[in-house]
């Protein structure tokens, strides 16, 4: 019962993400006075990935390098090219932009891998590029936020690599090694790692509304089509990706919903931290949309699939 409970929690995460979010737009305070465990929180986000994660996940990349590179090239390339051109296209000012291309660097988001399950996608490869997308983002995501824009902000390169080997790659394998020495304890309660990763992922999108709820009423406009465009535009790339390797129909899907969807929880946090809570906006928009669209297209995949 409890398994199904968490099973069902962890299933409709963009529905609570909406209710807290609108929760935290008219009760900001709660929300607000937990922003210094920020980075915490997100901590215990990868410590949750990092513990349902297992050897054979490891072995699936060992065994099929060449796909997972495939997807991986495209996740560092298509999403924060794609992300670079609109903040262009739509003359976002400093802050805007460099929220917006640190989303497009960002990692595939654990959600994904909830959204390729339910899609009746390949939910092994989803965790797969997940899995190498987040170990190659402590160089990437800073890497290409510096190359895409540095232009228009300054941008440190060090502390935000810092930053997400702390967040990130430390939790990730503190959570892995305890799943890998601890399996039979671990095993009877690992459906409770996911469900962990959902709340503060939910909590952190949350704080994010809170911080900047005067700014979303003047600013949202132009933010959300950017954000939209960009989700759609992965999405459709990933899967064009996979059809012109003559992938599968559960590997195409995997790789619409893993490149469209990134992991923009980090960053938001990233942003929150070295750019301010302005930069925080697309980040946290992006959070909503990715969520929203991945659903309805899971939801459309597992009805033909199950027709099929």
């Amino acid at each position: 019962m409890f398994e199904k409970v968490l099973s069902f929690y962890t299933k409709y995460f963009a529905v609570w993400v909406i209710l807290f979010g609108i929760v935290a737009y008219f009760l900001p305070g709660p929300f607000v006075a937990l922003k210094p465990y920020n980075e915490w929180f997100f901590a215990l986000t990868m410590f949750g990935i990092g513990a349902v994660l297992e050897i054979d996940d490891f072995r699936r990349i060992a065994q099929k390098p060449i796909i997972v590179l495939i997807g991986s090239c495209a996740q560092f390339t298509i999403m924060p090219l794609g992300a670079f051109l609109l903040s262009k296209l739509f003359a976002f000012p400093p802050e805007i932009a460099v929220g917006l291309i640190l989303t497009g660097s960002a990692p595939g988001a654990m959600a994904s891998n909830v959204m390729s399950y339910i899609a009746k996608a390949d939910t092994a490869y989803s965790v797969s590029l997940t899995t190498v997308s987040t170990l190659l983002c402590p160089l990437l995501t800073p890497g290409l936020t510096l190359l895409l824009a540095g232009s228009v902000l300054d941008v440190d390169f060090w502390p935000m690599v810092l930053s997400v080997v702390k967040m990130v790659i430390v939790p990730l394998l503190v959570g892995f090694g305890i799943r890998h020495y601890l399996r039979e304890k671990i095993e009877k309660v690992v459906a409770i790692f996911p469900a962990i990763s959902v709340t503060f992922i939910i909590f952190i999108c949350s704080l994010v509304i809170a911080l900047n709820r005067e700014r979303l009423i003047m600013i949202t406009g132009p933010i959300l089509a950017a954000g939209l465009i960009l989700n759609i535009y992965g999405m459709i790339a990933g899967y064009s990706v996979g059809s012109l390797f003559r992938m599968a129909a559960n590997r195409r899907r995997t790789l619409a919903i893993e490149i469209g969807m990134q992991n923009a929880g980090l960053g938001t946090v990233l942003a929150l931290k070295h750019f301010g809570e302005e930069a925080t906006i697309p980040a946290a928009i992006f959070v909503f949309i990715c969520i929203i669209t991945a659903s309805i297209m899971a939801e459309v995949w597992q009805k033909r699939q199950a027709k099929e």
